[in-house]
């Protein structure tokens, strides 16, 4: 079998599993150096299966696979040692983050950053009180990735830098636009916000939540307005 079509311990992490056949699984999992790999794990619903106890989310494994086909065999995943114990809100915001990426990369496309984002993330996630501003970082390096880099520190029109004292309406197709007088429709953001999103500076609560608002406009704009499951499960607890 030739080296392409077998890899042996990539580093990777496990977005999302589901059945296959009676004693199967279907492993979708995002890998560094293959990106997002869709593998079958023969057996693995068996009590007694040797990839049953690995294959779970957050958790940093070594994969190895073979096959060429859309759906490569799992031969092993093997634990490489760290866990994020991710809890409550956070772990919720894992499951965001593994549905972003399987919604929004293509299957075999390598994002070794993106990979590196995503490990950086899911730590701060188990470590900060507040997940919001982790999960506006990794929302643009995503999008930046996605090859839809921000136009943050320019207007969209006419190339002018952005004014930090200005109200701007972001076009998800030419970015911000200058609010010169008579209101305009669509998301009304601080020329700071544009600014602080720049530096990844989010200290300021009304970028925080501005950026929030901007995040999700160009997440659904990728998405087509399509909804995200973990979205729907947030509000749903927020009314409890």
């Amino acid at each position: 079998m030739s080296a392409r079509a077998r890899q042996d311990n990539q580093p990777g992490y496990v977005l999302h599993t589901y059945p296959y056949r009676e004693t199967s699984l279907v492993v979708e999992a995002f890998t560094r150096t293959h990106g997002r790999v869709a593998m079958i794990a023969r057996g693995a619903k068996r009590p007694h299966s040797a990839l049953r106890g690995n294959i779970m989310a957050f958790r940093p494994l070594g994969l190895s696979w073979s096959g060429r086909g859309e759906l490569r065999l799992l031969m092993r995943a093997e634990w490489q040692g760290g866990l994020q114990l991710l809890q409550g809100k956070a772990l919720l915001c894992g499951f965001y983050l593994n549905e972003l990426l399987l919604k929004l990369l293509p299957r075999e496309d390598a994002h070794e950053q993106l990979f590196l984002d995503y490990q950086t993330a899911l730590a701060r996630l188990a470590a900060e009180p507040d997940p919001s501003a982790v999960l506006r970082r990794f929302e643009k390096a995503l999008l930046r990735e996605l090859g839809y880099a921000l136009a943050l520190d320019r207007e969209g029109a006419n190339g002018a830098r952005i004014d930090a004292d200005k109200a701007y309406v972001y076009d998800p197709e030419r970015g911000p636009v200058a609010v010169n007088g008579a209101a305009r429709a669509g998301l009304v953001l601080s020329g700071r916000t544009l600014l602080d999103i720049v530096h990844d500076d989010y200290s300021d609560p009304m970028t925080l939540q501005q950026a929030k608002a901007l995040m999700r406009l160009l997440i659904s704009h990728r998405l087509e307005e399509k909804p995200l499951n973990s979205r729907r499960i947030f509000e749903e607890l927020r009314q409890l």
